[in-house]
């Protein structure tokens, strides 16, 4: 465990003040795929192999079963997260309960409930976190402020949910750049069929259609994809015993992919490529947007010109043909990035690049144009 090891020295802030070291787990897969056995192993686990303190936040606790019941209907508007599917609502409140967390054990700052979190999901939090140890006894009388209990070393948060979308797990990817904390994901695969038998075996099961659609929606860590998912396991759960997760071997492999998050906390100044590439995709598309609009009214333009000029109405059609067979070869160059200005002759022409390929696509028009018009 000499990763681990290494892993346990603190980071020093300026003036010598030692930043306590925390991650953010994130374990995810089916309901019943044993996340809930994993993640009480890695609490047992943890403290005794590698010395970290380590806290499980199970969403099946801190989100009420009534927020996947339908909306009341006479429930209004009262502020924008409202308008959210009440579970969405509760994942937002918790991420920033969390959040809220986090800021007041880094900052040894007092902890307050965040403005955006009601006070019955701050409290399921509070209860939490005392549970795990997190929160001392003390209080501040009439402020409801809660001292933050000291951690001997580092701390892991694991967080016990489905996350069965990307934009689930990314959100909490999201909360670890913004304070530069440790990131990585425990991803447990299990066969559909294995989730459905545990599931019925269960004092309270989910209903069985509710994991099956689940189970068509769930989306893996993409690793070569995205570059925020690079520390992620993918887990093999098709036992059901608790000892299965405990296993000493499963337990130091992940111990090591864990150390490796600590090692490298995500940097709050760095760059994004997934955010990068979404925004050049962004302008591409607006760039192909104009370019086509522009083109059209070229095309509308020459075909009244031409027949004004009394071009015949089966050429006509000709001419339109070939002038819209000129503009899907324009646009598809432009989206591969092929600079078609130069095949049409205006090398040396200086603007933006859809305004090139226009300008272009207007003196090629012009051309055809003419060949109907002076036969």
């Amino acid at each position: 465990l000499m990763a681990a090891a290494a892993a346990e020295e603190e980071e020093e802030e300026p003036g010598g003040a030692r930043r306590v070291q925390v991650g953010l787990c994130v374990l995810c897969g089916l309901p019943a795929a044993g996340k809930s056995t994993l993640a009480r192993a890695l609490h047992r686990q943890l403290p005794q192999r590698a010395g970290w303190a380590c806290a499980l936040l199970s969403y099946d606790e801190l989100i009420p079963p009534e927020a996947f019941g339908p909306c009341a209907p006479e429930a209004g508007p009262e502020e924008p997260s409202s308008l959210l599917p009440r579970w969405k609502g509760s994942r937002r409140e918790l991420l920033q309960c969390l959040e809220s967390f986090l800021l007041a054990l880094l900052t040894r700052e007092p902890l307050s409930r965040p403005a955006a979190a009601t006070q019955p999901a701050w409290e399921r939090f509070l209860a939490c976190c005392r549970q795990q140890g997190l929160l001392s006894a003390e209080s501040h009388a009439g402020a409801g402020y809660r001292t933050l209990a000291a951690t001997p070393g580092p701390l892991y948060l694991v967080l016990d949910d489905n996350f069965y979308y990307q934009s689930m797990r990314y959100e909490v990817y999201q909360l670890a750049r913004k304070y530069s904390l440790s990131f990585c994901q425990l991803f447990l695969e299990c066969p559909l069929e294995c989730c459905l038998q545990r599931n019925r075996l269960r004092s309270q099961p989910l209903p069985e259609q509710t994991i099956c659609l689940m189970a068509r929606k769930i989306e893996m860590p993409d690793l070569k994809k995205n570059a925020w998912e690079q520390n992620s396991l993918l887990l093999q759960s098709a036992g059901g015993t608790s000892e299965d997760h405990s296993a000493s071997g499963l337990i130091e492999q992940i111990i090591s992919l864990l150390a490796t998050a600590l090692a490298n906390p995500v940097k709050q100044n760095e760059e994004n490529t997934e955010n990068k590439e979404a925004d050049r995709a962004i302008c591409a598309a607006s760039a192909i947007h104009q370019a086509d609009q522009t083109c059209r009214r070229i095309i509308s333009q020459a075909m009244k010109d031409a027949k004004d000029k009394k071009v015949l109405p089966r050429e006509m059609k000709s001419l339109a043909e070939e002038l819209n067979k000129l503009k899907a070869e324009l646009l598809e160059a432009l989206r591969q990035g092929n600079n078609w200005k130069a095949q049409a002759g205006l090398e040396n022409q200086q603007s933006a690049p859809a305004a090139c390929v226009t300008s272009s696509f207007q003196h090629e028009a012009t051309n055809v144009v003419n060949k109907y018009i002076f036969k």
